[in-house]
This record gives structure tokens, C-alpha cells and sequence, in this order.
């Protein structure tokens, strides 16, 4: 009977440490995905940034005139 509860509670233990890194496994998964949608953004958003620029110039240009 104690040889069965001792068995459980090495089964519980273990299983618990596997869990904890899974949970840190899956933290850096999503920083890293975090990380890479943020570089999308700052890539996308400078694009669009000198372009937008370049609307807004025109349409102060043509309102002008």
C-alpha cells in the first residue's frame, strides 16, 4: 500500500515539474510571437507612414492653389 503511494506521489511531482516548464516554454513562445508581430507593425507603419505623408502633403498642396 505505501509502495503505491509512494509511487503516486513521484508520479504527482514529476508531473508537476513538467508542467512548470511548458508553462515557462510557452511564455517565451509568446514573446517571441509578441516580438514578431511588433517588428511587422513597425515595418508596416513606416511604409505607410511615408505615404500618408505624401497624401497630406498633396492635399495641403492643392488646397493651397
Amino acid at each position: 500500500m505505501t509502495d503505491w503511494i509512494n509511487m503516486l506521489y513521484v508520479r504527482l511531482l514529476t508531473g508537476f515539474t513538467s508542467l512548470k516548464n511548458q508553462k515557462g516554454q510557452g511564455l517565451v513562445e509568446y514573446a517571441l510571437i509578441l516580438v514578431l508581430i511588433a517588428v511587422v507593425v513597425i515595418a508596416i507603419m513606416t511604409t505607410l507612414g511615408a505615404k500618408t505623408n505624401n497624401v497630406f502633403k498633396n492635399v495641403s498642396d492643392a488646397m493651397n492653389k
